[in-house]
């Protein structure tokens, strides 16, 4: 269902590359934008994401759709061995390689293009896999799930940051039109891709969420797969283990 919304309704692309060609566009104001219309929030569900990754005292941890890398750099507070950031999108990549640099973090942090779909790392190879924002993107839910579960070790932990649809009133009605025209309206004022703040909340509005998600993920042979709702359920928290 979520692969039916692609950011450029009329382009001959398939989702993968329309949703590269977006985050390209939009990467050098995406930190300022995202600030800005989660008000900050999103840094403290972050935060509970790498609380609970934590407590796995993971060594090697893979971020995926990592973007301009805030995951990756707050997970380098657990003492891990490696962290690796993987985009499909160059230009968000290249906006959290400067990031990185700029904290002396390019010793722990590895950022590299690749599609969460076919990823280019030997099977069992993490102990935590995080993914914020990103799987709604998946053009194929399934195969990136599986491709997830393929790189993560055995008993090693998902953790997965999400929009969610509120369902009680008034957040569900506040959260429609706030979805609905101010998400659109800021980001055509401000971003350089126009379509890209309506593609976003359009994929929020169709993608799989609480129980159903954790039925996706229990398909694709996931164990104790949980939802955690945030901020009133505008967000969700999915963790998992292999």
């Amino acid at each position: 269902m979520a692969s039916k919304v692609t950011p450029y309704k009329n382009s001959e692309l398939g989702k993968k590359e329309q949703v590269e060609q977006m985050f390209d566009k939009v990467s050098t104001n995406y930190d300022f934008l995202n600030r800005i219309l989660t008000f900050g929030i999103d840094m403290s569900w972050r935060k509970k994401v790498v609380k609970f990754v934590g407590q796995n005292n993971p060594k090697q941890i893979l971020d995926i759709a990592t973007g301009t890398g805030d995951f990756a750099i707050m997970m380098t507070k657990l003492n891990p061995e490696k962290v690796i950031g993987l985009d499909i999108s160059q230009g968000m990549l290249d906006m959290g390689i400067e990031k990185i640099k700029n904290k002396k973090l390019d010793g722990v942090i590895d950022m590299i293009q690749g599609d969460s779909e076919n990823m280019p790392f030997d099977d069992n190879t993490f102990d935590a896999i995080t993914v914020g924002f990103g799987v709604r993107n998946f053009e194929n839910l399934n195969k990136g799930l599986q491709e997830i579960k393929r790189v993560l070790k055995p008993n090693g932990v998902l953790a997965i940051l999400e929009t969610s649809q509120p369902e009680k009133f008034p957040m569900k009605q506040l959260f429609k039109i706030y979805s609905k025209y101010v998400i659109p309206t800021i980001g055509k004022l401000f971003s350089k891709d126009k379509n890209a703040y309506s593609y976003l909340p359009e994929s929020a509005a169709v993608f799989p969420y609480g129980e159903n998600f954790n039925n996706i993920l229990q398909k694709n042979g996931f164990n104790n797969a949980t939802n955690r709702s945030l901020t009133f359920g505008i967000a969700a928290m999915y963790t998992a283990k292999k």
